[in-house]
């Protein structure tokens, strides 16, 4: 509703029903016919299944969790990846082998986690290991001479000038995504052989029942803990 900009007043008036209702369908304590759960989803932008996922059966709730896909990192609209990092308040998660697009092409990106550092909100980082035996694959995959490698060391430069509160780990794991989790939203980068990732598509997943999302949110926990922290801080190197 506030996304959307309504309150409880605006919203009842546009979709004909009492401000009581409108409170009841917040508290959870009742849901609505059909037709007005149709209206209210169109004014609010959202999937019916996600305001309401017990009025709709379960391959519903998990089509509800795909709210947009593009068909290269490029096309995701710029202002989504801080936008996502701004509303987090309990979890940021970013699972990549460098990221570097996100700190050289996004200058809001460093400033907003900076601010983040220093809540309640945790922060995970997990980068490739530039030792590692499969950073030197994707290096070799791409044809690029170390360039994998260095655009680690170069986002770990970024990163290390963040205040505490920032956790960092190394990772020497297959990538087949990059994953970056904001709370309940999450951007999904799907990786392709010898292709790079700018190039290669991207899933904006939102949790509702979790068919999607909590695949992914296993598997950056699995990465997460057989990473290793970095023996330098932000050095990255042994």
């Amino acid at each position: 509703m506030l996304r959307a900009g309504f309150s409880v007043e605006t919203l009842a008036e546009a979709a004909g029903v009492t401000g009581k209702s409108v409170q009841r369908w917040v508290a959870g304590e009742v849901t609505p016919f059909s037709r007005t759960r149709f209206r209210v989803a169109v004014l609010l932008k959202e999937d019916e299944g996600y305001l309401w996922p017990q009025a709709v059966n379960r391959a519903a709730l998990a089509g509800a969790e795909l709210v947009a896909t593009y068909p290269r990192r490029t096309d995701v609209p710029a202002h989504l990846w801080t936008d996502l990092l701004r509303a987090a308040g309990r979890s940021v998660d970013v699972l990549a082998f460098a990221g570097l697009f996100l700190t050289e092409e996004h200058s809001d990106w460093l400033p907003a986690l900076a601010g983040k550092a220093g809540s309640d909100c945790r922060i995970r980082l997990l980068l490739g290991d530039p030792g590692g035996g499969q950073l030197a694959a994707r290096d070799l995959e791409y044809s690029i001479g170390g360039g994998v490698a260095g655009r680690v060391s170069a986002v770990l430069g970024y990163y290390r000038q963040l205040p505490d509160g920032v956790e960092l780990r190394l990772h020497d794991t297959p990538l087949y995504n990059s994953v970056y989790r904001f709370d309940d939203e999450m951007l999904v980068n799907v990786h392709a052989y010898g292709i790079l990732a700018a190039y290669t598509p991207v899933m904006h997943l939102r949790r509702v029942d979790g068919a999607f999302f909590n695949t992914y949110v296993e598997s950056f926990e699995r990465v997460w803990a057989s990473a290793r922290v970095p023996s330098v801080p932000g050095a990255g190197a042994s």
